[in-house]
């Protein structure tokens, strides 16, 4: 009985993560098939079916239409998150590593961000960049995104950084380090992994980030590509195969950046949970 149990518990397990694949594989199936169809075609058949031609015209028709979107977005996510990530190590490691007085409270108050409903500070936030004539560029937007990504980052720094041995600090001291040099040549070569999940998930969060961009950025030129997208969807009608082709090209550069750190994905992640 025992060993059929334990036979049965990964044989349940596997089954239950096929289902789950197939469940998020559904809505990608459906919008690789929708952008490949013609309009006639999607009206004609059910938006179930496979396409009988594939039409890759409309990659090129979506492409040539959204470029522009697209490369705000490549710009603002470029520039952005670096920059975050460069913010909140710092932040992590004057709470984690240095001497601070009610280090727990101050983290305790960028916490307190995280809880801030993110519709209570539109209008206050929109007076602001007005008054600094920062609507409709890349500075404006990028602050607003970096003051929203600042908590969750320090969350994930902090609890990795902790997980980091304290004699390696006493060691560099003794080595004639100061705190910048630990910095640079301890604690961020050790915290790889943490650093790489934070770059996939803040690189995925700010270029999937529609509401501010859609407040903030009313010029058309520099919207970026969730907003670009609606550009798809006229007054009566809305160009559903080049929509979803659209879609289908934004997914790429977050494709691509998962795929490069992803190995430190999961190790980054516990070790955050743990410290």
């Amino acid at each position: 009985m025992y060993q059929q149990r334990r036979l049965l518990t990964p044989f349940l397990l596997y089954a239950f993560l096929i289902i789950l694949v197939v469940i998020f594989l559904i809505p990608i199936v459906f919008i690789a098939a929708t952008s490949l169809k013609s309009n006639s075609e999607l009206v004609s058949n059910s938006w179930l079916t496979l396409p009988k031609h594939y039409n890759w015209q409309n990659y090129l028709n979506a492409w040539t239409q959204i470029k522009p979107y697209f490369m705000n977005s490549l710009i603002i996510s470029l520039v952005k998150v670096p920059i975050g990530i460069v913010v909140e190590a710092l932040a992590a490691y004057a709470l984690t590593r240095m001497a601070l007085k009610r280090s727990n409270l101050i983290f305790a108050f960028f916490l307190v961000g995280m809880m801030v409903p993110m519709q209570a500070t539109l209008v206050p936030l929109n007076i602001i960049l007005s008054r600094l004539h920062l609507t409709n560029t890349y500075l404006g937007i990028m602050i607003i995104y970096i003051g929203f990504g600042v908590p969750f980052g320090i969350l994930i720094l902090r609890g990795f950084f902790r997980t980091i041995p304290t004699a390696l600090d006493e060691a560099a001291v003794i080595d004639g380090c100061g705190d910048w040099m630990k910095f640079i040549k301890i604690i961020l070569p050790l915290s790889l992994p943490a650093l790489a999940t934070l770059m996939i998930l803040d690189f995925i969060s700010t270029w999937n980030e529609f509401v501010l961009a859609q407040i903030f950025i009313s010029d058309d030129s520099m919207r970026t590509v969730t907003t670009g997208l609606l550009s798809f969807q006229g007054e009566h009608n809305t160009d559903y195969t080049l929509l979803n082709a659209g879609v289908m090209i934004s997914v790429i550069p977050q494709l691509i950046i998962y795929l490069i750190f992803q190995k430190y994905f999961v190790s980054g992640m516990a070790g955050s949970v743990k410290g």
